[in-house]
């Protein structure tokens, strides 16, 4: 009779923030020999597309109390509720080994219910402030992984700084040999992620425009905006004889990161983790209406490693974003000490300590794991 492998159900809320370092693990510990599932909801599954098919998906019933009028807020317990009973239900017939959570209202179920059952617990989080779900778990769980390091945890918590885990494609380019700025085709990447990508969207284009002719005739855009902004910025970069390839979504990023002199970027932590692995110079604009400014606090290791170039929301002008870009494109070994910064503050181990964090876990099965903190 075969062995029975050790089950991992990770839980992740919807979206690339939560679900990317939740995909890398799963393809790390595929590899380990364990089982792995997902639990999401429809938002996130809209994220599985690049998960190995092996992992199984489920689609758990979740809310959140942050969206909607007073009758869906009023409604919010009883789903969540209704999800964690059907969680607890379907974790008693195929029992995990280890229950991670990555933030996100879909993985309050998965870890309510292994709270219940006493199950083997952890969360891991992206940013250096706590989300809302992982603060209401932090002294809950057996262990935290932080993504950002210094990580805002509860007093009396502790948690241990593994980094980010980035996708497998990320890794593969990991220190991919860097091309400084210079009289020959560059590449700008403008990445926004789905909440702040407008601001970018209205900034860039005139600030890239306003760059000096004799920089501008050797640059190429990628320049991923969302689905309504689209086509007013390709027509922008057009009127302005300006190469740009605007998409609402790149299926190919951690290749363009690899090919660019520079990225405009938000601060989301899988950003942050992506750009310090493959090792890019950037521009990062925080995301101002982020849960406690958590972007600011992402950005903090790139920018005082002297890798990044911040600009607060506040004063997120087209001239403040193209003095910027001009710094860095006008400063060829600038840029490339700049590119050297940020491996420097990079964690390409990140999903392997996360895993063995897992699997250091899974040894202490049946030992009780009840409000054991952190």
């Amino acid at each position: 009779m075969a062995e029975r492998k050790p089950l991992l159900v990770m839980a992740a809320g919807g979206t690339g923030g939560h679900m990317f370092p939740a995909q890398s693990l799963a393809e790390l510990m595929l590899r380990r020999g364990w089982r792995v599932k997902l639990s999401t909801d429809a938002r996130g599954a809209r994220y599985t597309g690049g998960f190995p098919h092996t992992v199984e998906i489920e689609q758990v019933a979740s809310a959140t109390f942050a969206r909607g009028g007073i009758l869906a807020k009023a409604g919010a317990p009883f789903r969540i509720a209704g999800g964690v009973m059907s969680m607890a239900s379907r974790m008693r017939k195929d029992r995990p080994d280890v229950v991670v959570g990555f933030g996100g209202y879909p993985s309050i179920p998965a870890l309510s219910a292994a709270v219940m059952l006493r199950l083997p617990r952890m969360i891991h989080e992206q940013n250096g402030v706590l989300g809302r779900v992982n603060k209401l778990f932090a002294k809950r769980v057996d262990r935290i992984g932080c993504g950002t390091w210094p990580t805002d945890l509860p007093e009396g918590v502790e948690g241990v700084h593994v980094g980010n885990p980035v996708r497998m494609a990320v890794q593969e380019r990991a220190a991919a040999p860097y091309i400084p700025p210079g009289l020959y085709p560059m590449s700008i990447l403008v990445i926004g992620g789905s909440q702040g990508a407008r601001i970018l969207s209205d900034v860039v284009p005139p600030a890239i425009a306003a760059l000096p002719m004799a920089a501008l005739e050797h640059l190429r855009i990628a320049h991923q905006a969302r689905g309504e902004d689209e086509d007013r910025v390709a027509q922008y970069y057009a009127e302005h004889n300006i190469n740009a390839d605007v998409q609402p979504f790149f299926t190919d990023v951690p290749r363009r990161m690899a090919d660019a002199q520079l990225i405009i970027s938000r601060s989301g932590a899988s950003s942050v983790a992506d750009i310090s692995v493959v090792g890019r110079p950037s521009v990062l604009v925080p995301f101002a209406a982020a849960t406690g400014d958590h972007q600011t606090a992402n950005a903090r290791g790139l920018v005082d490693a002297g890798a990044a170039i911040r600009i607060p929301e506040g004063k997120l002008t087209v001239e403040a974003m193209s003095e910027a870009i001009l710094a860095i494109l006008d400063n060829p070994q600038g840029a490339e000490q700049m590119a050297q910064a940020a491996l420097s503050v990079a964690k390409p181990q990140a999903a392997e300590e996360l895993a063995d964090m897992v699997e250091e876990l899974a040894g202490r099965k049946g030992a009780g794991h009840e409000g054991s903190g952190a």
